[in-house]
């Protein structure tokens, strides 16, 4: 019996494979031209490597913001085309500005188009094998669920949603009450004998999603504990739910949150809060030029498409829960809510023509910078939220105080990864992105999230 699972990737392992062959396979594709054709514009050689090296990092970044290693959309070969197009053009016309670090134009201009359809094709060619096959169903990972759960179809949504690659291919508990949908058509199996069924099944991995207050049978442990010793890999639902989908998961958490959730070193380490303030510091300054420059032109627009005050000043809680006055460009309609405070919803009425331009560019919130430079807020933190919502949704929501522990953003976490927020369910995944940027926030993850902004704003995805 075969005990031991298939092929398969993990998302931090599928992601390294898309940045290093979409570099790898474009270096291949110019060398082939370099071989084959009058090109002498870029060559890899002992000579040129901080050439081979600027081009890397150029693909690397752009890629990243124009979203070529979302692994949702690099399942899609449309989306991929024009990601990449998008990718090559970017890098291409960077690469042929930044003349220090790359080389002397040609006096023959067609070996740019050479060079610019090689980065296309070699990446579009190892897409096109990626999709075929690592995207196929032979390397996606197969796993089994052990326990008793409280909504079993939540979890498989979860999980499936969050990698299309991780599939859920059956359930053992020993509960007839297991909460499963009816649009479910997952196969549930004996807890009496785990290990064949893993065997039969051909699973890759174990998630135990159990019960927090039950746990597992002493029955069902014996037999988690001989896989374990075998080698097969057992992970947590919670662990799990963490990694594929960045999130933290605490309405399955409970009681055990303050043992789960050791906040990150980042928010007691000295150099990060010095460069994170430095950092934003330099964004204030660079963001509130930028707003002066154009601020002329954003009267005028104002006046034609707003008809009211330029600015609007709105509290807002910050950290340990104190309140700021934030201050935005206005994008409703006056007095918009003298009914009460309610939340903006996707396609909120009270947004002026204008006003929504300025969100989806997110230009409604560069007068922030004056936030940011007064140290009430960061450029990178959890988004802060009104006195009404926050004493409503601290009741509703577990938690929820948590996200106080940090300065509030301009962009965050759950800014770039989530959806429009409408409603308390909404607020509840926004929370779950907010904490696992608390739990892990370093000076990658904060680049991440400015890359990624930058990819919000050029898809104009303002929320």
């Amino acid at each position: 019996m075969a005990l031991f699972p298939d092929i398969h990737f993990d998302i931090s392992e599928r992601k390294v494979l898309l940045r290093l062959f979409d570099i790898l396979f474009a270096f291949a594709f110019l060398y082939l031209i370099g071989s084959f054709f009058e090109f002498d514009y870029f060559r890899i050689d002992d000579e040129n490597w901080i050439y081979t090296l600027v081009l890397g990092a150029y693909l690397a970044i752009f890629g990243t913001v124009f979203e070529l290693y979302d692994l949702q959309k690099a399942s899609i070969f449309q989306t991929v085309l024009k990601n990449t197009i998008l990718t090559a053009s970017v890098t291409t016309l960077i690469f042929l500005l930044t003349p220090f670090y790359t080389p002397v134009l040609p006096e023959n201009r067609l070996q740019i188009i050479y060079f610019y359809v090689a980065i296309i094709s070699g990446i579009l060619f190892w897409r096109s094998l990626y999709i075929g096959l690592i995207s196929s169903p032979r390397f996606y990972k197969r796993v089994l669920l052990v326990g008793e759960t409280l909504d079993i179809s939540k979890i498989i949504q979860n999980l499936e949603a969050a990698d299309p690659n991780y599939k859920i291919i059956g359930y053992v508990a020993e509960e007839d009450n297991m909460a499963v949908s009816q649009n479910t058509d997952i196969a549930r199996y004996s807890a009496k004998d785990l290990v064949r069924t893993v065997g039969n099944i051909n699973v890759s991995e174990i998630v135990v999603a159990g019960d927090y207050g039950k746990g597992v049978s002493l029955e069902v442990y014996n037999q988690l504990i001989n896989l374990l010793e075998s080698g097969f890999p057992i992970r947590e639902y919670t662990q799990v739910y963490e990694e594929v989908a960045q999130r933290i998961p605490v309405e399955y958490v409970d009681k055990d949150f303050y043992t789960y959730f050791p906040f990150s070193r980042s928010n007691r380490n000295k150099f990060y809060q010095f460069a994170h303030r430095l950092f934003d510091v330099i964004c204030s300054i660079i963001g509130l030029t930028v707003l002066f420059t154009i601020l002329p032109l954003i009267f005028i627009l104002n006046l034609m498409g707003n008809r009211g005050p330029l600015f609007y000043i709105q509290r807002r809680i910050g950290r340990n829960g104190r309140a700021f006055k934030m201050i935005k460009l206005r994008t409703m309609v006056k007095n918009a809510e003298k009914e009460g405070a309610v939340f903006a919803q996707k396609n909120d009425n009270r947004i002026t023509i204008f006003g929504k331009f300025l969100r989806n560019t997110r230009l409604d919130e560069v007068p922030q910078f004056i936030n940011v430079l007064l140290g009430q807020m960061s450029v990178i933190g959890p988004r802060p939220e009104r006195p009404e919502f926050v004493r409503k949704l601290s009741k509703a929501i577990p938690f929820y105080e948590t996200r106080h522990i940090v300065k509030p953003g301009l962009t965050g976490w759950a800014q770039v990864k989530g959806n429009y927020v409408s409603t308390e369910e909404d607020m509840l995944e926004k929370l779950q992105y907010d904490l696992y940027y608390i739990k892990h926030r370093n000076l990658f993850l904060d680049l991440n999230i400015v890359l990624k902004t930058i990819s919000t704003i050029i898809f104009y995805r303002g929320q």
